[in-house]
């Protein structure tokens, strides 16, 4: 299995010699394709397009469903408090995963740098900090 994010960065001629791996008899490569405006990335290649065998839209995380995909995404966040997730997804991830995989990035090296510190609120405002300007 290969997983491709910000396929919409991808050149029609790179788009072919995916093709090409995934039709070749000597592999048996499963492509996945992620990111904003993939179907019309593929659609300028049609002969890959073809091959597409179903279409996922992953929406946004609700609020009610942050501490249960975290926990299992990264151990870092067993120990947050239930309060501090939802909070930080309000104030900063908005239910985006890639967020959140920004932020847990972020805090991870935050404790390596200070170990014995706990996953509190400051910790995950110092994270969202790291993040840079919001539009």
């Amino acid at each position: 299995m290969l997983v491709i994010d910000d396929v919409q960065r991808i050149a029609a001629l790179e788009l072919d010699c995916l093709r090409l791996l995934a039709d070749a008899l000597t592999t048996q490569t499963s492509l996945v394709f992620c990111g904003a405006g993939a179907e019309r990335t593929l659609a300028r290649a049609p002969a890959l397009a073809s091959r597409v065998l179903t279409w996922q839209h992953v929406p946004r995380l609700d609020p009610a469903q942050v501490p249960g995909v975290l926990r299992p995404f990264h151990p870092l966040w067993d120990t947050a408090a239930d309060t501090d997730l939802p909070h930080t997804d309000k104030t900063c991830a908005h239910g985006n995963f890639r967020t959140w995989a920004k932020i847990t990035s972020h805090a991870y090296a935050a404790l390596d740098r200070r170990p014995g510190h706990a996953v509190d609120a400051a910790l995950l405002a110092h994270a969202c900090a790291r993040l840079g300007p919001r539009p």
